[in-house]
């Protein structure tokens, strides 16, 4: 390993580090634009321009291995002269509108400006103008600030994968743009925004709308999908204004998807704020007393086997533990979690989850894919997929519909029965796993929720076992899950025979007499018109259709909750808001609801409940932690039935409540939809 002086500080740092990471591990901080940690080096900003003895100029330290004997100076009055001329040169042409930015204090151009800068310019000459860029609904272009970093169109390259931004033109002319100025299509551009160190792409929904230090912060967790990506909520007053990401080396890095970042606005669209009952078949406004007396008197007669429940996609842990309580206190065990109708399996935790983890992928070497789209069904996990397949060599292969994932992927074709030829060792992909050192599979909900899905599932563990994905240091059998909530559902045991189409069907023949929906709103309801329905959840979505009562609950912004991620992984999100009205956290409703109907639940705050669950759960109190779950026997023995594999999202912008009521989602979805009827492609 190279040892190098800097500031007279010897330093020992390992091979292929560079110049400005070894000065970082020395604790001396280079001021940079183009290069960051996670992208290719540009070396074109020439901020990081550090003093070496021997050489005749000073050197980018972003492009330049650390090398055995360097003595690198980074404070010498040549040092300062070089970057008061670099950002003298950046300012010829940047606009001083910084008053009206909305990068105005969080602009490193701007910091950087302050801390390494001449403090005066001795051009005058007229600066340049060039014209801002469509490129999509998301993103605002202000292209006159650009100072050609390249960070965006190396990550739209590198992370998205989605080679839609470039530049044209040349030296002082050159412009970032998309081609033809089309709208950017990837499900994480709006990342760009944070990457850009100037204001020349910022956030369009946020544009003007709060200045940085006027926004309370709150670290939380996301739950637009099953990934759990850590994010910073920043409000005002009592309405959220954006959302950021947190750096979790394990889960994001670094980024999140654009519905994670975009579709806030949802929080304040079509919500319930206030509880209302069913009176001459119309809803009406009710009080708290009234929707639960409503309630009490339904179901006071009723026997358990008469009371079923089904629980959402956005729900924390404590909402569900105090719904299954409630309803067992009234006499039923009959409560559904997976909305989609997957065939998932409680007896063996290791057989839904993401075992490997999804930093795990990096390790991998070949990864199949079943039954699932990656990147709308999780845009980040995808991204990792690309990562592991662009730098570390990893292949894929796919058995059902083909989609453009951003990276090469060996189509196997859509049938689920080829899981049955690999397992007999019939398929070319058999020797692939065999062959493999690290393989993995990855089993998406679209393969479950199929009327063999069980027996799809039983093929996938006997594959795991046959062809060593399974052994005592990796786990490379994985469950790729679509809602946040889903994990947690299953450790809480929230399965009733035969799913979701069972209890839809006792309802519609008169067998189940009530039927209570948390936050469920992907699945058709109509069954339900003549049962008593009661919903909980936080918008008057779909599962409103026909409820009798309608009690409104808090967001996922507006309350503290547990969340499970698609790997087991257990999450703590805040409150950064309050609830409208008099929406409420579901936990809280089902306390009070309990005690109306003379059942009371066994806690009287959230400190109790957390204990009562945790008791139950103990794995709850390690907090973002990688679990390692035994392996064991589940699915069911059968034959795999040939045909195709359906998809289970067709619009990635509308899978939640929260999405669907966005309007910056919808013009997504738009974009998107006018992209694929000019192109006649599906993604």
């Amino acid at each position: 390993m190279p040892k190098l002086t800097i500031n007279g500080k010897e330093i020992e740092v390992a091979q292929g580090t560079t110049v400005l990471q070894a000065c970082e591990e020395a604790g001396y901080e280079i001021p940079r634009f183009c290069y960051h940690e996670r992208l290719s080096i540009a070396g074109n900003c020439r901020m990081c321009l550090v003093e070496m003895e021997r050489s005749p100029k000073p050197i980018a330290s972003c492009a330049m291995p650390a090398g055995d004997g360097m003595v690198i100076h980074t404070d010498t009055p040549l040092v300062k002269k070089a970057r008061e001329g670099v950002l003298e040169f950046l300012l010829i042409n940047h606009p001083l509108d910084c008053p009206i930015c909305d990068e105005g204090g969080e602009c490193e151009l701007q910091d950087q400006t302050m801390a390494y800068g001449r403090g005066t310019n001795r051009f005058d000459e007229n600066k340049r103008a060039v014209t801002d860029k469509y490129i999509g609904p998301l993103i605002k272009t202000i292209m006159t600030r650009c100072i050609h970093c390249t960070r965006c169109i190396r990550f739209s390259e590198e992370v998205a994968g989605t080679t839609e931004l470039g530049a044209i033109y040349r030296g002082e002319n050159m412009q970032i743009t998309s081609y033809l100025e089309q709208a950017m299509e990837s499900e994480l551009q709006g990342n760009v925004i944070d990457l850009c160190p100037v204001g020349a792409l910022t956030s369009r929904p946020y544009a003007f709308e709060a200045r940085s230090w006027e926004l309370i912060k709150t670290e939380s967790v996301d739950v637009m999908d099953a990934v759990g990506s850590n994010i910073r909520v920043d409000a005002r007053g009592r309405k959220v204004m954006r959302i950021l990401p947190r750096n979790h080396d394990a889960v994001n890095e670094e980024w999140i998807s654009d519905k994670t970042r975009f579709a806030y606005d949802g929080l304040l669209n079509n919500r319930l704020d206030r509880p209302y009952v069913k009176k001459d078949g119309k809803l009406v406004e009710a009080s708290w007393a009234e929707a639960f007396a409503a309630i009490k008197t339904a179901v006071s007669d009723l026997k358990g086997e008469e009371i079923a429940g089904l629980v959402g996609d956005l729900n924390e842990m404590e909402g569900m533990y105090a719904f299954r309580e409630l309803l067992r206190g009234l006499g039923s065990d009959r409560i559904e979690g997976r909305q989609d109708g997957a065939a998932l399996e409680t007896k063996v935790r290791a057989s839904y989850l993401f075992n490997s983890g999804i930093d795990g992928i990096e390790e991998a070497d070949f990864c199949l894919l079943v039954g699932t789209n990656p990147r709308y069904e999780a845009a980040i996990l995808n991204a990792r997929i690309l990562k592991g397949t662009r730098h570390l060599g990893l292949k894929v292969a796919n058995i059902g519909p083909a989609h453009d994932l951003t990276y090469k992927v060996e189509q196997a074709g859509d049938d689920a029965a080829i899981l049955a030829d690999i397992l007999a060792g019939k398929h070319e992909l058999a020797k692939k796993l065999e062959t493999a050192k690290r393989p993995m599979i990855i089993l998406g909900q679209g393969a479950l929720r199929r009327p063999d899905g069980a027996q799809i599932l039983k093929t996938a563990h006997d594959i795991a076992e046959k062809f060593g994905l399974v052994t005592d240091e990796w786990n490379g059998f994985n469950v790729l899950h679509q809602a946040a909530a889903r994990v947690g559902a299953m450790d809480l045991g929230l399965t009733a025979k035969g799913g979701v189409s069972a209890i839809m069907d006792d309802a519609k023949d008169g067998k189940l007499k009530a039927v209570f929906l948390l936050g469920v709103d992907e699945v058709d309801t109509s069954p339900l018109a003549d049962c008593f329905t009661v919903y909980i959840g936080s918008h008057g979505d779909h599962g409103v259709r026909h409820a009798d009562v309608i009690l409104p609950s808090a967001a996922y912004t507006e309350k503290p909750g547990i969340y499970i991620n698609t790997e087991g992984r257990v999450q703590m999100g805040e409150r950064s808001v309050f609830p409208p009205g008099d929406a409420r956290e579901d936990w809280t409703i089902f306390r009070a609801l309990s005690e109306q109907i003379g059942k009371i639940l066994p806690f009287d705050n959230r400190e109790q409940l957390l204990k009562a669950l945790v008791s139950e759960l103990p794995h709850l109190d390690e907090i973002d932690r990688l679990p390692k779950s035994a392996w064991g026997a589940f699915g069911e023995e059968g034959d795999v039935a040939r045909g195709p594999i359906a998809p289970i999202i067709h619009d990635h912008y509308q899978t939640n409540p929260i999405a669907r009521s966005s309007e910056t989602m919808a013009e997504c979805s738009a974009v998107k939809r006018q992209r694929t009827e000019a192109t006649g492609t599906h993604g």
